[in-house]
């Protein structure tokens, strides 16, 4: 089971307003990936003269990673996603600098400004879902998620209806969701392209669906898909909706429930 996924740098991003299949690098446990400009072994390419052609380099460490600098004068950015401004600084020639986020964007000094690429940990483990001392080798939960970030708030806006009412098999469209969520001092700036890149994360890299052709069908399909698994298998359940605004303060549009 992969530990760390590496978004390679392009066109293609999750949090665009169609997102499509991200290009992706997968790490297990001891892996590594080398970045820069470019060269033999190099496998995340940033395309800027003023990075050097073997920058650093990424290893796959348990449920976390670790950035090693190989610059001797420049200091790598790594950004926490879901925090206020949250970041650490690795500096020139510091090796194995471990990175305890689970979204992270891997920034350098540029002479366009500056070139990254986004790194995501989805085994991150938490509290209750460890074996308990002394009782064998840990058992590695297959969705491992985190109530305190927004990509669980979707999910849990996403489940609400069914969870409140069952029989409902309507669900919210991504704009339903932003409004939803937005009268959280956390999601005040959320937009249509983070629902969108939240919903791409949870389906690939957390629940890891095999939704096959029903990718074709559009983006519906992958929220039902994901409603439908976090459901079965209680990865949301009613304690959660304690998560979400009071209800009027983030009304749910009807007329949007197929957007």
């Amino acid at each position: 089971m992969e530990t760390i996924i590496v978004q390679l740098p392009g066109p293609s991003q999750w949090d665009a307003d169609e997102p499509g299949s991200p290009e992706l690098i997968h790490l297990g446990p001891g892996d590594v990936a080398d970045f820069g400009r470019g060269g033999t072994g190099v496998r995340i390419v940033l395309t800027d003269p003023g990075i050097s052609r073997r920058a650093g380099q990424l290893e796959a460490a348990g449920d976390y990673w670790r950035l090693s600098n190989f610059s001797r004068s420049v200091s790598y950015v790594v950004e926490n996603l879901e925090g206020a401004g949250e970041y650490l600084t690795v500096a020139p020639g510091r090796l194995g600098a471990p990175v305890p986020f689970e979204f992270s964007r891997v920034v350098l000094p540029a002479l366009s400004g500056t070139a990254g690429f986004k790194v995501f940990a989805p085994q991150h483990a938490y509290l209750g879902e460890q074996s308990a001392p002394g009782g064998g080798e840990q058992t590695v939960h297959p969705f491992a998620l985190d109530p305190t970030s927004k990509y669980f708030l979707v999910l849990v806006a996403l489940c609400e209806p069914r969870l409140r009412d069952p029989s409902d098999t309507a669900l919210p469209g991504v704009g339903q969701i932003v409004e939803r969520l937005r009268p959280l001092e956390s999601c005040r700036d959320l937009t249509r392209s983070a629902v969108n890149y939240h919903i791409d994360y949870l389906a690939f890299a957390k629940l890891r669906l095999d939704l096959g052709e029903e990718t074709a069908t559009g983006a519906g399909a992958k929220r039902a898909r994901l409603a439908s698994v976090a459901l079965r298998f209680g990865l949301v359940r009613e304690e959660h909706l304690g998560l979400l605004p009071r209800r009027g303060a983030g009304r749910l549009a009807p007329q949007e429930a197929g957007a």
